[in-house]
């Protein structure tokens, strides 16, 4: 008997799965409509170069002139390449209140300029620029003190990569900083900060937490990246 009961329940979690697959098929969407999203990320996300070439290939007109878009890629592009003097001029060009408004994203900002100085081996130069322009604001914050002090611990590892702060290091984060001000510069814009893809994705996964919140067994899509699904 227990035999029987397990494979059963084997039984109606594949015939589960399969319902769910073939619902999921059955939703239909439009080349059109996905060329749509696709270029909306591309665009909002400051991609300019890609949008161009997409605009081509697939025939779809972005939904904002591109041109618009230069003063986003160049900031984008200067805070990935770790050249964040220049970005925060860029910025300050292209709306002086911005980082007045936002004093977070422009501690992020600082912090990125301390780790590019750490980075180059630039010892006094990163403490002088931490005691003048970042420790200040880090004493009114336990948030900013705490980066303040992860930021500093690097110096005590002639191996920067080997320390436990690596992270701070890495490509990662500076994309993370430059994905918040692009969101900063579309709001101040009036525009959507987020494209309808990732908002598509956040619906995703807040319909998934509500049918697990409800008791509802369904197959759970663990990674959005690859669709793939465990049973439930």
């Amino acid at each position: 008997m227990p035999e029987t009961v397990g494979t059963s329940g084997i039984n109606e979690e594949e015939n589960s799965r399969a319902e769910w697959l073939r619902r999921i098929t059955e939703c239909e969407i439009s080349r059109a409509d996905t060329n749509r999203l696709i270029m909306d990320y591309l665009v909002t996300e400051g991609y300019k170069e890609a949008a161009e070439r997409f605009s081509i290939e697939a025939n779809v007109k972005p939904l904002r002139q591109l041109e618009t878009m230069d003063q986003r890629v160049a900031i984008k592009e200067a805070i990935e390449g770790g050249r964040i003097q220049d970005a925060i001029a860029l910025v300050n060009k292209l709306d002086p209140m911005l980082l007045d408004d936002d004093r977070q994203l422009y501690y992020k900002l600082l912090q990125l300029q301390l780790i590019e100085l750490i980075r180059a081996g630039e010892v006094e130069e990163a403490l002088n620029f931490a005691q003048s322009h970042l420790a200040e604001a880090a004493d009114h914050s336990p948030e900013f003190l705490i980066e303040l002090e992860r930021s500093l611990a690097l110096l005590a590892f002639d191996d920067l990569e080997a320390c436990p702060y690596s992270d701070l290091l890495s490509m990662s984060q500076r994309q993370l900083v430059a994905s918040k001000i692009n969101a900063s510069i579309l709001d101040m814009e009036g525009r959507p900060s987020q494209s309808k893809l990732a908002l598509l994705l956040k619906v995703s996964d807040w319909s998934q937490c509500s049918l697990t919140d409800g008791k509802v067994k369904f197959p759970h899509m663990t990674n959005f990246a690859t669709a793939e699904l465990e049973n439930p």
